[in-house]
This record gives C-alpha cells, sequence and structure tokens, in this order.
C-alpha cells in the first residue's frame, strides 16, 4: 500500500486549487496529491443538505454533477484520510456534512453502477452469461472483457479464460451476477468488445480498491470451491 503524506490539510500546499476541472485528463488527489487519469479516481461535489447543517457532500459517481470536483484517489484508506484530516472541508472553504461511513457508502454505490452498466451490456445484446456462451464468444474473439463472479472458483474461471489474453475483473458474487440475467447465480460474463467493456473494467477497478482489505483479500484468492453456473434447460 502506497504511503500517505504526513502532513496535515492546513499545510498550504497540501491542496491545490481545482479550476481546470473540466479541462485535461488528469486530476489531483487531495490526500496522495498524486495527479492520475480523472476516469480512475473518486468525485465528490458540494451539495444542499436537508438538515440545514451546512452544504452536503455528494459523491459524483458518474462525474457528470455541476460544481467544482473534489477528488480522490480510489482507495479505501485514502476515503478514511480524507475524512479523518477533515480534507473536503479545507478544500471547499466551508462547513460540510460527511456521510457516515462514506467509504462504505461509496462502495455501495460503485456496485450499483457495475450493476447498472452490466444490465445495459445485457440489453444491448453486448453481455452474455453462462459457460458455454462464454466459451463460444471466447473463441470467436468477441470477448473485450469478462466478468467473473468474485465467490466462484478461481479454476473454472482460469479453465474458461484458457490461452485467450482478455481483460478479467471479478467485482460481483456470482448472486448478484446472476440477478442481471435473471437466473439465481451467474459466474461467467463475457461483454463484447466496446465502451461499454471499457467503462464496466474501470468501474470494477474503482471499487476493487474502495472495498475492505479483508473482502479485496478474499476476491484475489477465492476458495475453489465455486461451482458451474446452472445451464438453462
Amino acid at each position: 500500500m502506497k504511503h500517505l503524506p504526513d502532513s496535515e490539510p492546513g499545510d498550504t500546499g497540501a491542496i491545490e486549487d481545482d479550476a481546470a476541472d473540466h479541462a485535461g485528463p488528469l486530476r489531483r488527489c487531495l490526500v496522495t496529491r498524486e495527479r492520475q487519469e480523472r476516469a480512475t479516481m473518486l468525485r465528490f461535489v458540494v451539495g444542499p443538505d436537508s438538515t440545514m447543517l451546512g452544504d452536503a457532500l455528494l459523491f459524483d459517481v458518474a462525474a457528470t454533477l455541476p460544481g467544482r470536483g473534489l477528488w480522490l484517489s480510489a482507495r479505501r484508506d485514502v476515503i478514511e484520510m480524507a475524512v479523518k484530516r477533515g480534507v473536503f472541508g479545507k478544500a471547499a472553504g466551508k462547513r460540510l456534512v460527511i456521510p457516515e461511513r462514506l467509504a462504505d457508502r461509496v462502495e455501495q454505490v460503485l456496485e450499483n453502477r457495475v450493476v447498472e452498466l452490466l444490465g445495459l451490456a445485457r440489453r444491448a445484446g453486448a453481455a452474455v452469461g453462462g459457460f458455454e456462451k462464454v466459451k463460444e464468444r471466447l473463441a470467436a474473439g468477441q470477448t473485450g472483457l469478462l466478468v467473473m463472479a468474485s465467490d466462484g472458483s478461481e479454476a473454472e474461471q482460469a479453465r474458461v479464460r484458457g490461452h485467450h489474453k482478455v481483460a478479467m475483473v471479478r467485482p460481483l458474487s456470482a448472486q448478484r451476477l446472476g440477478a442481471v440475467f435473471g437466473r439465481e447465480r451467474t459466474v461467467h460474463v463475457s461483454i463484447g468488445p466496446g465502451k461499454l467493456a471499457g467503462m464496466i473494467a474501470i468501474e470494477a477497478a474503482r471499487l476493487a480498491g474502495v472495498r475492505p482489505a479483508a473482502i479485496a483479500g478474499d476476491i484475489a484468492s477465492a476458495a475453489e470451491s465455486g461451482q458451474r453456473e446452472p445451464q438453462p434447460g
């Protein structure tokens, strides 16, 4: 894990003004101060709060909301450090209402975002689920991204992937992945080449970054006991 800077938000050089919020591909993280591709980062904005306690901090998952962006690296420890140091309020120059358990909220929103994009891909005919269908898509060179269940068997996932050099992500459980396809569970999904495959890969990477370390470790070393999803009769 990367080392987080020890400086406090009161340091004059710690937070860079994001005047070029809508120009250029790079943004600077308010905590690590590193510049990264904006698509891989987390954007927050300031909006009205119904409690009247101050302005609210909003997670802008699609990076489309108006206002100056407050950017963080897509890492749970960075989110937690930003809250601990009061970085958001310092950057915004005002008192902000920070949602409780912000990292957990961001994780849930990102997971829902992955589900939404997978649903779009399915309805567009760009996504298919199931062992045999995925193998067929791979063999035909029609796979831009493999989406595998986080609790599936790594051995079987490797067997499905075979020698094909295709990017693979594991963002959802077999049950949640199956719900996208109207099944009880799905372990293997093929996304056709194109924009949606790229978007899903980016969102899955952001989600992996903000998941708790224990869960992320479980996904990375999932038990070999996962089963193939039922095939429709």
